[in-house]
């Protein structure tokens, strides 16, 4: 049942319970105490909204740091990733495989704004070595979702 919960919720957090429990075949009140369950036990963390910041006319910049760091002993990279996530530009940390151990997602409002985050906050604790930015462009999909129905073709079929 878990399963199916987190399944269902993960692409659509706004269903009705009720409606999921018909989906699930049980009643309102078992799926109810079951994500209650799981916000308490922390395997369903939030609820976050997809918004497409360039239709809603509000500029944003959004980088994916790429950061390699000494970890720490008996800690390994834990503390380092926890000093970087506790500043608020901060939107996502993950300890990563290949040439870079961090991956940094931040937004701000213009490029300097990202930069002077690299360069005055990110690159100047102690244990990162190198960072390397890379400012995302365009979305097509986020989190599973297609950020633009593709285009219809509207070329006439030749006979």
């Amino acid at each position: 049942m878990r399963e199916k919960i987190l399944s269902y919720i993960e692409k659509n957090s706004r269903i009705d319970t009720g409606e999921l429990a018909v989906i699930l075949g049980t009643d309102e009140n078992t799926v109810i105490n079951e994500l209650q369950r799981m916000e308490e036990e922390r395997v369903i963390c939030g609820y976050p909204t997809l918004i497409d910041w360039n239709k809603a006319g509000i500029e944003k910049v959004t980088a994916l740091i790429e950061v390699r760091v000494t970890p720490q002993r008996d800690m390994g990279f834990d503390r380092v990733a926890e000093r970087i996530y506790r500043y608020p530009e901060v939107e996502s940390v993950y300890l990563i495989s290949g040439g870079f151990d961090l991956l940094v997602t931040i937004e701000g409002k213009t490029l300097l704004d990202v930069s002077k985050f690299v360069t005055e906050r990110l690159s100047t604790i102690d244990t990162v070595l190198s960072t390397k930015t890379n400012f995302i462009l365009k979305k097509y999909k986020d989190y599973g979702t297609v950020m633009e129905p593709a285009k219809k073709d509207e070329r006439e079929m030749m006979a």
